[in-house]
């Protein structure tokens, strides 16, 4: 999909690598809605950009359903969709204090798998009005960009919700793209390592150095610009549909 005045809006897109996604499409020529959680720093990164921020709360079903409406709205349409918005908790499936809180783990289901759903849904049926790009070629109508983690394949000690919650995301992008397909929308899904974002901010930096050994190259954490680059790739190139990519540096999770 040509990015170029086409529509997007990057949920999470107030900092890390949905600021990042935000910042690339705009550069290359798109128009771009924010929507993150209102004391998030979305108005300024939206201003910068030339866009709209749109504050909302993605474990607000509801809500996320105005807020995006609204900013399609204001976009004067959508084609792509990014979400980020995520995160979890380390809770073992039995501590020292008994079985996982329950509870628990269905907020960090609601943050990521049942909001990106959420977003998937809603975002495919304003796609789905749109006139197909190129007909005689592709005849797509949108793409949606949604995040996993290496942690849904190889999950560490005390990442059980949040595994779980990431690899919902990945295995749903196949099924999505196929219910989908007809309308010319494609799903794919990143599954980033750990990356240089507000949630790793605080690690010193001889743990960063420990936290990436196993990586092949760079021994380093990712940076959103290099999550970024990838989910425009994906916009970008037609024949990407229906998986997750993996974005690790060759690097597996150890158990700890």
């Amino acid at each position: 999909m040509e990015i170029k005045g086409k529509k997007a809006v990057v949920f999470g897109g107030a900092s890390g690598m949905g600021r990042a996604s935000a910042e690339l499409l705009a550069a290359r020529g798109a128009d771009v809605a924010v929507l993150d959680r209102p004391a998030s720093a979305g108005a300024e990164v939206a201003a910068a950009l030339g866009g709209h921020f749109h504050p909302v709360d993605v474990t607000d079903f509801e809500a996320t359903e105005s807020a995006l409406a609204i900013a399609v709205e204001a976009l004067g349409g959508l084609h792509v969709s990014i979400t980020t918005a995520g995160g979890g908790r380390a809770h073992r499936t039995l501590g020292r204090d008994g079985p996982h809180d329950l509870d628990a783990f269905r907020r960090i289901l609601d943050l990521n798998t049942v909001a990106t759903f959420n977003i998937s849904r809603l975002a495919a049926a304003h796609m789905s009005r749109n006139e197909p790009e190129d007909p005689e070629h592709t005849g797509e109508r949108g793409v949606i960009v949604n995040t996993s983690s290496i942690a849904a394949f190889e999950g560490q000690v005390g990442q059980v919700a949040y595994s779980a919650a990431k690899a919902a995301i990945a295995g749903m992008s196949l099924t999505m793209a196929r219910d989908l397909g007809s309308l010319g929308i494609r799903v794919l899904a990143i599954a980033p390592s750990l990356f240089d974002t507000g949630a790793t901010d605080r690690i010193p930096e001889e743990t960063r150095a420990a936290l990436v050994k196993d990586a092949a190259f760079p021994r380093r954490l990712g940076r959103p610009e290099e999550y970024a680059k990838l989910a425009l790739a994906i916009i970008d190139n037609p024949m990407l549909n229906g998986q997750c990519l993996r974005l690790d540096a060759g690097q597996r999770f150890a158990p700890r």
